[in-house]
C-alpha cells in the first residue's frame, strides 16, 4: 500500500476561479504544491490565481473544465499534470444556487442542480483516482454545514452535497487500500467570497437574514476563503495521513 505523498506535487484545484479555490492554490503553493487551477467560465479569475501561485516560486497551469460533460472532465483530468501525476484534488467548484421552498421548486431546477454539483463532482474524481493511487494521494471536497443544520430554502445546495459527500465517502472506504485518502470541508457562511456577493445581490441575503444567521455561530463572525482554504490544506498534506472519510465542518460553531 502507498503511504501518503509527504512531499507535495501536482494539485488540480477545480473550481480556481473562485474564492476558495484561489485562496486553496495560494496556501498549497505556499507547502510545495504545484497547482492546476480549472475554470468554467472566469477565466481572468483563474489567471490571476495562477499567478499568485507562480510569485510562490511555484508552478501552475490553467484548464477549463466542463464538469457537466464526463468524457471532456476525464480528458483534462488525464492530462492536468502530465507527464506527472496528480498527488491530489480538489473539488471547490460549485453552480451559483436558487434559493427556495421545496413546494415552489420547478423539478427541472432540482435535476440541473445535481448534474451541475453532484454528477459533476463524480466526473471530476473518478478519472483521478489511477494517478491518486500512484502517489498515495489524497481527496478534499467542499460542502455544506447546512447537511448537519438545515436552513429552509436551501435544498438545491444541501441534497447535491449530500450525494457529494457519500460519494467522498465511498472513495474513503474503496480506494484505502490504495492509500488514496478522501474528506469533505463542510462550510459555512462565506463572506466576500462569490457565492455571498450574488446571494447579497439577488436579495437572498438580506440584512436580517444575515444577522440571525450570525446569532447562530458560537464565533461572532462569518468566514472567509481562507479559513476555508487552511482546513483543505491541512487534509491535503501527510500530517492528516491518518484521516480520511471524514467531514470537517468550518462553519464558526453553527452546527454545535
Amino acid at each position: 500500500m502507498n503511504v501518503p505523498t509527504v512531499s507535495p506535487g501536482w494539485a488540480l484545484v477545480a473550481g480556481g476561479s473562485g474564492g476558495i479555490g484561489g485562496a486553496t492554490a495560494r496556501l498549497l503553493a505556499e507547502d510545495g504544491w504545484d497547482v492546476v487551477l480549472s475554470y468554467h467560465r472566469n477565466a481572468d479569475r483563474a489567471e490571476k490565481a495562477a499567478e499568485a501561485v507562480r510569485e510562490l516560486g511555484r508552478r501552475a497551469r490553467v484548464l477549463r473544465l466542463d464538469l457537466t460533460d464526463p468524457e471532456h472532465t476525464a480528458e483534462m483530468v488525464r492530462t492536468a499534470a502530465a507527464p506527472e501525476p496528480l498527488a491530489g484534488v480538489v473539488c471547490a467548484a460549485g453552480p451559483h444556487i436558487t434559493m427556495g421552498y421545496v413546494s415552489e421548486l420547478p423539478a427541472t431546477a432540482f435535476r440541473d442542480q445535481l448534474l451541475a454539483d453532484a454528477a459533476a463532482t463524480f466526473n471530476l474524481l473518478q478519472p483521478a483516482l489511477p494517478q491518486l493511487r500512484r502517489t498515495g494521494g489524497a481527496i478534499v471536497a467542499v460542502t455544506t454545514v447546512a447537511l448537519d443544520r438545515y436552513p429552509k430554502r436551501d435544498v438545491l445546495s444541501v441534497a447535491p452535497k449530500a450525494a457529494v459527500q457519500a460519494t467522498v465517502r465511498a472513495i474513503a472506504a474503496e480506494e484505502g487500500r490504495y492509500g488514496v485518502r478522501a474528506n469533505c470541508v463542510s462550510v459555512g457562511v462565506v463572506e466576500g467570497e462569490g457565492m455571498w456577493t450574488e446571494l447579497v445581490e439577488r436579495g437572498d441575503y438580506t440584512d436580517e437574514v444575515l444577522a440571525v444567521a450570525k446569532a447562530n455561530l458560537a464565533l461572532p463572525r462569518f468566514g472567509t476563503v481562507t479559513d476555508v482554504a487552511e482546513a483543505i490544506r491541512f487534509l491535503l498534506s501527510a500530517r492528516a495521513g491518518w484521516i480520511t472519510g471524514q467531514t470537517l465542518n468550518v462553519d464558526g460553531g453553527y452546527t454545535i
